[in-house]
């Protein structure tokens, strides 16, 4: 860092800063993160940049603007350490807008929760500006403003405490790789499984909401299947207007197809044949809300089906792109934090032949729309969430045949199963229904083996 050009600044996030710095002909990436969990800094590589999943803001933050006018193009003339501190200070040369000589020190805490970045003024000892600032109802003994003096925290420590597993322990020629390869595992880690957690409540909620109505809509289902006895007594009615007076309470008739006396209650206001009428309204209204109610119970099982799509594919996710992929699949509005990449689904090759298996419904969609050939088999596991798995052989092989149908099941929720069952057909036997969820097939023709 002695004697480096800063050429760049970069804040991806509130507690990440990224300091391109060239020395000796040589640019390197000076990563600071001062997250309470992930707290270090480092030079970066792209291995750890990649893990870090590092993304620029449109916008730039006020701080980093702050960087930005007082440190770009300067000179870093030293870097230094207070004793026993957790304290990186890095003293730099620049110019003012008057084109005089100033030395500033951005001080970089390390301390838990408590971490910082400080930009302040060496000669003056003002703060120009925080990562983030400490006022008075969060901190009695040092407050850390624009304008504020710079002072070390205190109660110093006397002592340099290291448990047995700290990086000062270790024995390695490079212990500037060692740290990004660790906190940018832990980073990736810690988005990974966030992304997941989140992912997996948004779904869950939705899985939630729709077998929630689907039980309603069966229960109104079953309270409407008796709809069609309101015609019978319709047609009862109708054929005893002859011997029975109009405005009555109720009706004896006799019932040919049942052979025995119904006595019907009636509305006593309204005559025998309005009472008809009124019956094979109601008989029409059920009629009509059977087929509505059937409607909607396909659809809400098509979407149950879906979200347990979705969670098979959130549950086999290995990467931040393919959960990516997922959250850009169910909350297509939402702004993404960190750069997509489009992923390829998964590639074998069995006796010579190509194999594809979709991991998530972008993917299965890919296969079907953009892949696949009409001679082409598609494989998936029947009644059940899995992976579309198709095969590029227009005549394949029992043993072929099986083997892609084991992928299917490897890839599906019953791969722990001791037995499942595979559907497969021609890929000219597909057809993706209009309006229809992301990934969703309809098939026929299909052939069913165990595995």
């Amino acid at each position: 860092l002695k004697g480096a050009f800063i050429q760049k600044i970069q804040q991806p996030t509130r507690r990440d800063f990224v300091l391109f710095v060239r020395n000796k002909g040589e640019t390197k990436k000076l990563f600071i993160n001062i997250n309470p969990q992930f707290y270090h800094v480092c030079f970066m590589d792209k291995t750890g940049e990649k893990k870090r999943m590092i993304q620029i803001p449109d916008k730039p933050p006020m701080f980093c603007m702050l960087l930005r006018k007082y440190l770009e193009n300067a000179v870093i003339s030293h870097v230094s350490q207070p004793e026993y501190e957790r304290i990186l200070e890095i003293y730099i040369e620049t110019f003012n807008e008057v084109a005089q000589k100033i030395y500033l020190c951005l001080a970089v805490e390390l301390m838990g929760k408590y971490s910082n970045v400080v930009l302040y003024n060496y000669d003056t000892n003002i703060i120009l500006g925080c990562a983030h600032n400490v006022g008075s109802e969060k901190s009695r003994e040092r407050e850390l403003a624009g304008t504020l003096p710079y002072i070390y925290p205190p109660n110093p420590p006397v002592d340099w405490f290291a448990s047995k597993n700290s990086f000062a322990n270790t024995k390695t020629d490079d212990i500037n790789k060692l740290i990004d390869d660790y906190y940018s595992e832990k980073i990736f880690e810690h988005k990974f499984s966030t992304l997941r957690a989140n992912l997996e409540q948004i779904v869950l909620k939705r899985l939630k909401k729709y077998k929630n109505s689907y039980d309603k809509m069966t229960d109104k289902a079953d309270s409407e299947k008796d709809c069609d006895n309101y015609r019978i007594l319709g047609d009862l009615i109708m054929a005893n207007l002859y011997n029975n007076n109009d405005y009555s309470n109720f009706i004896k008739v006799y019932d040919w197809s049942s052979g025995k006396d119904v006595e019907i209650a009636l509305d006593e206001t309204k005559t025998l044949k309005e009472n008809a009428n009124e019956f094979y309204k109601r008989y029409n209204k059920g009629k009509k809300s059977l087929t509505k109610i059937a409607d909607l119970l396909e659809e809400l099982q098509g979407n149950i089906t879906y979200c347990e799509q979705v969670l098979y594919s959130i549950d086999i996710a290995q990467s931040i792109s393919e959960l990516l992929d997922i959250q850009d699949e169910i909350c297509p509005q939402k702004e993404k934090s960190v750069k997509k990449q489009a992923i390829f689904p998964e590639e074998f090759e069995i006796d010579g032949y190509r194999i594809f298996v979709g991991k998530n419904n972008r993917q299965n969609d890919y296969i079907v729309s953009k892949l696949s050939k009409d001679d082409d088999y598609w494989f998936h596991t029947k009644d059940c969430a899995g992976s579309h798995v198709l095969l590029k052989c227009p005549n394949p092989t029992d043993s072929l045949i099986f083997e892609c149908a084991k992928l299917a099941k490897q890839y599906s929720k019953s791969s722990q199963s001791a037995k499942s069952a595979v559907i497969y057909t021609k890929r000219k036997n597909l057809k993706k229904p209009p309006k229809a969820n992301l990934g969703y097939v309809t098939y026929k023709g299909e052939k069913e083996i165990l595995v």
